[in-house]
């Protein structure tokens, strides 16, 4: 087997993990919007411990790029390749790091009831999951297209979010606990508006990747 054929056959393998470890963050942010809707403390703890097998999976992709670095003498484009799986891991990673978030406020807010039922706080965790498909697809396909078109959703993110935040402003009063819940809820608009970003980031990296050119895409 010829070093060429090792080197693809253990950037798939990489990808491999990747997918796994975008699939577990996706389920986590389900979880942790399901687990503030429903005030449902069980599921919320499920999501903070989950964090622990994504930090194990991103720690596997570190070494799995290292070992590519060490053995197999990688040319200018496969170092991008490689430095590209770290930055995808390191913003899931982070991804996680804000379900785990939302998911801890779902535990402080637990015992009680919601001012009104979510509606637009879901459906922005709904536009963010289909941004981080989306981001994850452009880099197994190594479509610049797709990765660009992040751009865009993450003007429609930006948008409900302005959107949400003035929502929760006029809901406020001078009732501490109301305005002790809906502070929560303007931290949980920005934790998934971050996440929006991350996604961004990842299509901007793809490009990097796959044309050697810097583009920004969160202007």
């Amino acid at each position: 087997m010829d070093t060429r054929h090792n080197f693809h056959h253990s950037v798939e393998e990489l990808q491999k993990v990747l997918l796994k470890m975008g699939t577990l963050v996706e389920d986590s942010i389900s979880k942790a919007i399901e687990s503030l809707a429903t005030l449902d403390e069980k599921l919320a703890v499920t999501t903070v411990n989950q964090d622990d097998i994504i930090d194990d999976l991103m720690l596997e992709v570190e070494e799995r790029c290292l070992r590519l670095i060490a053995l197999q003498q990688p040319m200018a484009s496969d170092l991008r390749i490689i430095g590209m799986a770290l930055k995808i891991a390191t913003d899931l990673e982070r991804i996680s790091d804000h379900a785990v978030d939302i998911a801890k406020i779902s535990i402080r807010l637990s015992g009680e009831e919601l001012i009104k039922p979510l509606e637009d706080i879901p459906r922005m965790a709904m536009m963010v999951r289909n941004m981080l498909q989306e981001s994850l697809l452009s880099y197994m396909e190594l479509d610049i297209h797709r990765a660009s078109a992040l751009a865009e959703k993450d003007d429609e993110i930006d948008k409900l979010y302005s959107a949400l935040m003035n929502e929760i402003i006029t809901l406020m009063s001078s009732d501490f606990q109301r305005n002790r819940q809906l502070s929560h809820l303007m931290f949980v608009a920005h934790y998934l508006e971050r996440v929006a970003d991350h996604a961004t980031n990842i299509g901007e990296g793809v490009i990097y990747m796959v044309t050697g050119k810097r583009k920004d895409l969160n202007v």
